[in-house]
């Protein structure tokens, strides 16, 4: 059985294949791709193969303008940290989708819908991919007014407008404000990313960073990106390679 695994965080792409290795009692050939412009080359140049994992937003372009450039047959399961995606990727006839932070659990029910469909898949079908990328380019992105704060004995609310950014520090997801507060939201970054609406962008794993704190951005290495903020932080807050492109379109247009 051969599966493609397209996405950018290595990290995620390690684990999808660790676990699907382990949940598919059958030899497998895992591809991993990390760009739109890698899996369109890999696509025109390769049979296709049987099972295809794709993250929907990739560092340069959204995961559907593969499969419109190189049109595929096979069933994809889509791994997104947004629901409004998924939701929309399912219409556009991927069979599941998995949302991140994902478990070994969600990944095995994706796996068993595929097989148990795959006798009755049809090859005919075409997802409308082009439909798909306007309907999410002309999406307008919802944001919450505040994110609710513990501060003592007291749940209140810190206004979006007031935060430079929320990162992770040993599992402990902060707030950090342009005054210089720090406050610690019950929620994880997933889910502060998708509250936060497109003002703030994740640079990695660990840091969700406002537009109005970022100074300049500096050259780091292997074309990577160190942030420079207006709030002092003990590490730097740096975007691989990979995400560099989207966060400089993100930088001008934001």
């Amino acid at each position: 059985m051969k599966i493609v695994i397209i996405e950018d965080e290595e990290v995620i792409a390690d684990e999808l294949e660790q676990n699907i290795t382990k949940l598919i009692e059958q030899p497998v050939d895992i591809v991993k791709l990390s760009s739109v412009k890698m899996a369109i080359a890999y696509f025109r140049n390769n049979n296709s193969p049987d099972l295809i994992f794709s993250d929907i937003q990739l560092g340069d372009g959204l995961s559907f303008e593969i499969f419109v450039a190189e049109p595929v047959s096979v069933p994809i399961i889509f791994c997104t940290a947004y629901d409004e995606y998924a939701l929309d990727a399912f219409k556009a006839n991927g069979i599941d989708y998995i949302l991140k932070p994902f478990t070994a659990k969600m990944l095995d029910k994706a796996i068993q819908k595929y097989l148990q469909l795959k006798k009755v898949l049809s090859a005919d079908q075409t997802p409308q991919y082009e439909a798909l990328m306007q309907l999410l380019a002309g999406k307008e992105v919802q944001k919450t007014a505040s994110v609710l704060v513990y501060h003592q004995d007291k749940i209140i609310p810190v206004n979006l407008d007031d935060i430079a950014i929320f990162y992770l520090s040993n599992e402990v997801t902060h707030l950090l404000t342009f005054s210089g507060k720090t406050y610690y939201p019950n929620k994880n970054l997933d889910e502060l990313e998708r509250l936060a609406g497109n003002s703030f962008f994740r640079a990695n794993r660990q840091y969700l960073v406002c537009r109005k704190a970022i100074t300049d951005v500096s050259n780091f290495f292997s074309r990577k990106l160190s942030l420079n903020l207006k709030v002092p932080l003990e590490e730097k807050v740096i975007v691989s390679k990979g995400k560099a492109p989207q966060f400089l379109s993100w930088l001008a247009n934001s």
